[in-house]
């Protein structure tokens, strides 16, 4: 594949360091993106086209270089880069590791995943993005184009970053059409891209993410014999419907061509499908009733922690975490088992959270955290987890993988301490001081 740059092209770095073109990595609309040679290492390259190599773009560029933004669920610029022979310019950026794939490869099936990689991916979004409009930044192209997940555990990287700018900022582009808040779709006096747009954006890919369909994807589409630009500010932006509007059904799914979406929302939690129907109906006409990241978060880390075994066909299911009621199987139609709950308590403030203690379950620190930055799920913050008796199957324990001894109080009324290491016998009625954070309670519902 050629491109712009040559094999061994000599670039610079506004910080005067020196890069060398080693190949071509891919092509996109604004430009083309190169493995380079740095002196700290391979780096990625995105070169713009002419067309795009304004004195807009540039700018910024520039700005978001001179952020310094550090996450790692982002591939951010941190370096620009001129030079070449057409004198254009580009920015370096880390090279995405390969355990990443696109949504397209999803939603056409091609991954093996899990709801609960799903769920995390889900969750790993919303955070990502509040991180993003926490430093005032509006990412405005939140679109399945833009951001990659590991099918295996659902971590996020973020990519294409060049077009996030800061709140008000009236530079750049305004989206994706299918993604875009229906107010910029008609070109509203006054309607602007910015962290209020972003969260119909976000939504919108939470339930392609979630349900493998666009929300407002039903009968109305089927109907368009031409799905030009005319078209699609019609379906987004002029005569939005939600596919499953309790009030409207005009634009519901066809059981022929949208049986997917009709079996995914049947399997969602009513948690989830309370937000995206409040999201989808007066979210669209008011975007202050939009769904917030932190609607999202709470609810998603909530449904991961309560996701379920069936234990006739081994697959995932999930539930509705407040809920005592079994459900059955979307898979084999059995009805499910629940395992015991664990209702963890944070102290100061007080939240509760409820763990199903499926096979295997862990807790993690952001569990004994009120409102934690950010949940983890790796071994660097596990606390706690389900254990098999070694010389007793069938009999668990909850092991203790903080620093801290935890005080156990039976159901007998007996008191245990549990130090790093060691485990305590899984009971109804088992009550645990985990630590100076937290408490549990084993509830058998």
């Amino acid at each position: 594949m050629s491109g712009m740059l040559d094999s061994d092209t000599r670039l610079t770095t506004d910080t005067g360091a020196e890069v060398a073109v080693a190949g071509m990595l891919g092509a996109g609309g604004q430009g083309e993106v190169y493995r380079v040679k740095t002196p700290t290492g391979d780096k990625a390259l995105k070169w713009y086209y002419p067309a795009c190599a304004t004195a807009e773009q540039r700018t910024i560029v520039e700005g978001l270089v001179g952020r310094d933004f550090d996450d790692d669920r982002f591939l951010w610029p941190h370096a620009f880069v001129t030079g070449g022979r057409s004198g254009g310019f580009g920015y370096l950026m880390d090279i995405r590791p390969d355990r990443y794939q696109g949504l397209p490869a999803l939603f056409r099936r091609q991954l093996r995943t899990s709801p609960l990689a799903l769920v995390t991916a889900g969750l790993n979004m919303v955070e990502a993005y509040q991180s993003l409009h926490s430093r005032g930044i509006a990412y405005r192209d939140i679109s399945w184009g833009n951001i990659f997940f590991d099918p295996d555990n659902g971590d996020v990287l973020v990519c294409d970053n060049d077009n996030a700018v800061s709140e008000g900022d009236s530079t750049g582009i305004s989206g994706t059409m299918e993604f875009m808040a229906p107010e910029l779709v008609r070109g509203d006096s006054g309607a602007v891209p910015g962290t209020q747009t972003d969260l119909h954006s976000l939504s919108v890919l939470l339930f392609m993410l979630l349900m493998n369909h666009h929300p407002l994807k039903g009968r109305a589409e089927l109907e368009i014999r031409c799905l030009d630009e005319a078209a699609e500010k019609r379906l987004y932006g002029k005569r939005p419907v939600f596919v499953f509007d309790p009030l409207n059904d005009e634009n519901r799914p066809d059981p022929v061509e949208h049986g997917t979406v009709l079996a995914t929302w049947a399997t969602a939690p009513p948690v989830l499908q309370k937000l995206f129907t409040q999201n989808f109906t007066e979210g669209l006409h008011d975007g202050m009733r939009r769904v917030r990241e932190t609607q999202w978060r709470h609810a998603l880390s909530e449904v991961r922690d309560t996701i379920v075994v069936c234990a006739e066909c081994g697959r995932q299911n999930m539930t509705e975490p407040q809920s005592s009621t079994p459900g059955v199987c979307w898979s084999c139609g059995r009805t499910l088992i629940l395992p015991p709950r664990l209702v963890v308590t944070t102290l100061r403030p007080k939240v509760e959270r409820n763990l199903r203690l499926r096979r295997a379950a862990r807790v993690y620190a952001h569990h004994l955290v009120a409102e934690p930055v950010r949940h983890r799920y790796d071994d660097a913050t596990l606390v706690a987890e389900l254990v098999e008796h070694p010389q007793k199957p069938g009999k668990y324990g909850l092991a203790n993988r903080s620093a801290e001894s935890w005080t156990a109080r039976k159901a007998d009324g007996t008191v245990q301490q549990v130090a790093p290491g060691q485990s305590v016998p899984l009971r109804s009625g088992l009550e645990m001081q985990m630590g100076s954070a937290a408490r549990a309670v084993v509830s058998a519902d």
